[in-house]
This record gives structure tokens, sequence and C-alpha cells, in this order.
């Protein structure tokens, strides 16, 4: 199992490489991608840059256990960076095996939900112009 938080840019090869076994029949995989807008914010996205609260691997590394915990996962590699991202890089990169899709499918789905929901790391928009908005924040 592979589960980290880092400044470097994510390899999703990598990830699948991580995961494959003779006996998984599936691969699921996610790439969350910067993109150039945010429904909920006026203006144009230009990059992000991510921070993350120092618990956060501990944090993102007890999530990925518990999934990899699953009897149905053969291997799960997932990594979130932190840093500036430019518009099209990988923010995170999550890959799940298992013998069958289905399981592949919600296993990595599942993961990637929590770890949004959990994990400690925040992310300042940049905007167009200059401007800024945080997410994550409350």
């Amino acid at each position: 199992m592979i589960a980290g938080i880092q400044e470097a840019a994510l390899d999703l090869q990598f990830h699948v490489k991580h995961v494959s076994d003779p006996a998984a029949g599936a691969v699921a995989t996610f790439v969350g991608l910067v993109r150039d807008h945010d429904p909920s914010v006026e203006g144009q996205v230009t990059g992000l840059d991510y921070s993350a609260h120092p618990d956060a691997e501990a944090v993102l590394r007890r999530i990925a256990e518990q999934h990899a915990a699953d009897d149905d996962v053969l291997g799960l590699a997932v990594t979130h960076r932190i840093g500036h991202l430019d518009v099209g890089e990988a923010a995170i990169v999550a890959a799940v095996a298992t013998a069958h899709r289905a399981a592949a499918f919600d296993v990595c789905r599942a993961l990637v939900e929590t770890i949004k929901a959990e994990v400690p790391i925040w992310k300042k928009e940049l905007l167009a112009g200059g401007g800024h908005v945080w997410v994550g924040m409350t």
C-alpha cells in the first residue's frame, strides 16, 4: 500500500504499477485535476496552492489502511499533492486493484470521498486579476 502527501508531480502509472497483482481483474483509478474554474467562485482560477496540517499524512494513511483492509482489495495506492499546482496538474491520484470491476470502482470512489471529507488539506484558489479564495477552511 502507498499512502502519502508530496510536493512533486504525481504519476498515475506509478500508482497503477504499484497495485498490480496477478489476481486483479480490475484496477480503478482516479485523478483529480486542477480546473480553471470553481462553480462557487466568481472568476477564473489560474492555479492552486495546497497546504496541509502536520497530521494530514497520518490521517490520509489511516483512511487508506481502512480501505485497503477491505477483503476485495488486492492493492491500493493514493497520493495527494501539496504546494503550488497549475491548471491541468494532478492534485490527487488513487488506484485500487480488486478481482472484479464493481468493487474496484466502489472502493476507489469511497477512498477519494473520505480523503476529501477528512484529510486536513486546504487549497487557496488563485484567481485571474490577483485575487484568491481559500477552500476547506472553517
